[in-house]
């Protein structure tokens, strides 16, 4: 039975480790803290930037899975590369498969265009600077032999679960009580939004299926909607009427004078401003497709912030 060992627990992880866990694999879930709620996982405690640390928890795996995250958004460029030098450090020990869970900063500015993955990187920020300079010390790792790697690139997260997104509580939770859902940007833009359980599925068929390694992959995503129209329809499944705001630049500036973690997304907000639609052909005619029907995932997620307010 392949070991899997998935570092990291939250709004991806969770729904990767319990994947694996009804396919039956053996998994280990790593965190900070050592504590989660994961049946049939053993979850392990530890600092994921310590490569004794990660090459002991990762010993005897097939595949090794990269969904941490920094703690503190505001010093992502300086906390996440540690991380991800850390893990990439305990499946290099262990000889398994390295598939990261990448988002879509590299790309910058598309001009509208559709993502793709033959699009080059194109940083316009600190941020989307230090992921495209990871993405390419895991491809530079891969091809000199050290470790196998595939990445899975994937849009804003929403499902259950998932509640600090663009597409989590400030949506979800409002439509719930039919106060004002608070978006970013353009809501009339197309936007790709990745539904958590079909992100976790996709990192899997990365993980298990030949072929695969030493290239990015858009994981699958279900149809693009306008912003706007995916959350009309929440407030409507919530028996709501539709009710939003977008925070544009200046709005972002004034809210980070008491909150300075929100001036921070004003090196994305141009993934809000402008049309975002992310292909996932080249996963959908490789690995199959692993989508869920958006208004499925819409409502099951509903669902979760129905039961978690009672």
């Amino acid at each position: 039975m392949t070991r899997h060992v998935v570092f990291g627990t939250g709004q991806v992880g969770r729904p990767l480790v319990e994947q694996l866990v009804r396919q039956g694999s053996k998994v280990v879930a790593v965190n900070r803290s050592g504590r989660a709620d994961l049946p049939g996982a053993e979850v392990v405690g530890g600092d994921a930037t310590d490569p004794s640390f990660t090459t002991r928890v990762a010993a005897g795996a097939g595949a090794v899975y990269f969904c941490l995250n920094a703690p503190n958004y505001d010093r992502w460029t300086d906390e996440f590369p540690p991380l991800q030098r850390g893990v990439l450090a305990g499946a290099r020990a262990a000889g398994a498969r390295l598939v990261v869970l990448d988002n879509l900063y590299a790309y910058g500015l598309t001009g509208g265009a559709d993502l793709v993955e033959t699009l080059g990187a194109n940083p316009t920020s600190a941020k989307s600077a230090t992921r495209a300079a990871m993405t390419e010390e895991l491809l530079a790792a891969h091809r000199a032999g050290d470790v196998e790697v595939v990445i899975g690139r994937a849009s804003d997260y929403f499902g259950p679960g998932t509640t600090r997104s663009a597409l989590g509580e400030t949506v979800f939770g409002t439509a719930l009580t039919g106060r004002t859902a608070q978006v970013m940007g353009d809501p009339d833009q197309p936007h790709s939004y990745s539904y958590t359980r079909d992100v976790a599925a996709g990192l899997i068929a990365l993980a298990t299926r030949p072929g695969a390694t030493g290239s990015i992959w858009h994981l699958p995503i279900a149809e693009t909607r306008t912003t706007r129209q995916v959350v009309d329809h929440v407030y409507r499944l919530a028996g709501h009427r539709p009710r939003s705001f977008a925070a544009g630049r200046t709005t972002l500036r004034l809210l980070g004078v008491a909150k300075p973690a929100m001036r921070e997304y004003l090196h994305t907000l141009y993934q809000f401003t402008d049309r975002w639609v992310v292909d996932d052909t080249r996963f959908r005619t490789t690995f199959g497709d692993h989508t869920t029907p958006l208004d499925d995932a819409l409502a099951a997620t509903l669902a979760w912030y129905r039961k978690e307010t009672r």
